[in-house]
């Protein structure tokens, strides 16, 4: 038994998934500096809270990326095609999220909020472009068998970004200005611009937009709409059902995603500083992220994807409650410790269930524009709906905040048993019935 370990575990020795730690940290690293960490910057520097949720509105791009991920899956890149089409669109978006971060560097929000707003704007729009070919890459450049492993290896590399971009990002707010410490991150960029400097474009059989010279520009068009954006979009209506599930991925981590543009100021106001929340948040939230997302794995190792889903998405939408406990402990720091373990196990757990069953969905020829389209559904209830958390945190307060929170658990699992009930148990198939590569078999 050792050995089996042992020799399943040489995978990790791979260089490649030295390149996914990398890849992984790049496409981490940014967010933070879009969420948490800006709101904090924001609060800083007067702004009110109503307008500090309004932020959450800028990173809609993470929605909607599946809009042009059909160019960045599918065209060359002009200027850079020496590099290979993955490449120089994994160098060109890595390059325009280091330039942006700087830049807002530069801006004193309590000046010009606009300029700001605009940066962060740029910046999630480069992000989430950068998080498109990062996704395909890793798809094309491993086998089936050695997909589990690349997607941990990335998913160690985005939560070391988080950790940067966050604890590294608030510890350095308690001895440097604002502006200093975004002028730091920026250079965070640097490790994936390395990586994607040492790697060879990934072997693609498909041909890109520009290789077909034989054909008319009209019928080349028309040819790239039809394989980039109409069959990805067609085969997912196909399945039965297909809007329910959209609705059910907008809903299901609602309750989790409310909180998160707040989540920041909430720890301000009970008195905790900069490098407590960072130490409490980013390091102990990530290992209890860590331990959610394996205790939701093993789980789902032990039922199926559907029960899965349901058990989670109620344990993530009753740990909300935990917050109200912290509201009257105030300043406690054993109680915040506590409060981020609940949040963030539960968070991790529910991540792992999601994250299976829309992987579950995607068919492996689109899976690109499939992934990009589902995971942008996951983020828009993050970045859109809950654009609104600070209007209700000034009118009802932060008890009664998070108590609604957890009611926004409530319309998720509904259509979660509406879809069980109403269509076959094929729409959300169990683990065993998803292939590694998280595609799901066609019948």
């Amino acid at each position: 038994m050792l050995t089996k370990i042992l020799s399943a575990g040489k995978i990790y020795l791979d260089r490649r998934m030295l390149v996914m730690i990398a890849f992984g940290f790049s496409s981490g690293f940014p967010f933070p500096l879009v969420f948490n960490t800006l709101s904090l910057w924001l609060g800083e520097a007067g702004l009110p809270l109503a307008v500090i949720g309004t932020f959450s509105l800028l990173k809609t791009p993470y929605s909607f990326k599946w809009a042009w991920s059909p160019l960045v899956d599918r065209l060359p890149l002009p200027g850079l095609a020496f590099m290979g089409r993955r490449r120089s669109w994994t160098f060109f978006t890595m390059l325009l999220v280091g330039i942006s971060i700087f830049a807002m560097s530069l801006v004193n929000p309590a000046e010009n909020p606009s300029l700001m707003a605009a940066l962060a704007l740029i910046l999630c729009i480069s992000s989430a472009s950068q998080d498109i070919v990062l996704d395909a890459y890793r798809v094309e450049n491993f086998k089936t068998s050695e997909q589990a492993a690349a997607s941990a290896t990335f998913i160690l590399g985005y939560r070391l970004g988080f950790i940067f971009s966050g604890a590294g990002a608030l510890y350095l707010a308690d001895v440097i200005s604002w502006n200093c410490v975004y002028a730091v991150m920026s250079s965070g960029i640097l490790i994936g611009l390395t990586a994607v400097l040492l790697i060879k474009e990934p072997k693609d059989k498909r041909k890109s937009f520009s290789s077909r010279k034989k054909r008319s520009s009209p019928e080349k068009i028309k040819d790239f709409f039809k394989n980039a954006v109409v069959c990805p979009f067609k085969d997912f209506m196909s399945r039965p059902g297909w809007a329910y599930i959209l609705l059910f991925i907008l809903l299901y981590r609602l309750s989790d995603a409310y909180i998160s543009p707040m989540a920041y100021i909430f720890y301000k106001d009970m008195g905790f500083g900069y490098s407590q929340i960072a130490t409490v948040t980013k390091i102990y939230g990530t290992i209890a992220t860590i331990v959610g997302m394996l205790v939701g794995g093993m789980l789902l190792n032990k039922m199926s994807l559907t029960r899965g889903l349901l058990l989670c998405g109620i344990l993530q939408g009753l740990s909300n409650l935990i917050y109200v406990a912290q509201t009257y402990a105030g300043n406690n720091l054993y109680m915040l410790t506590l409060t981020i373990s609940v949040e963030n196990i539960t968070g991790g757990m529910g991540t792992a269930a999601f994250v299976a069953y829309i992987s579950s969905l995607c068919n492996v020829k689109y899976t690109a524009t499939q992934y990009a389209l589902l995971s942008s559904l996951m983020s828009l209830a993050r970045d859109v709906l809950a654009s609104s958390s600070g209007w209700l945190v000034q009118h009802i307060g932060w008890s009664s905040f998070f108590i609604s929170t957890t009611l926004m658990a409530v319309p998720g699992l509904l259509v979660l048993w509406y879809i069980t009930r109403r269509y076959p148990p094929a729409i959300i198939p169990s683990l065993s019935e998803t292939n590694p590569s998280g595609a799901k078999p066609r019948r």
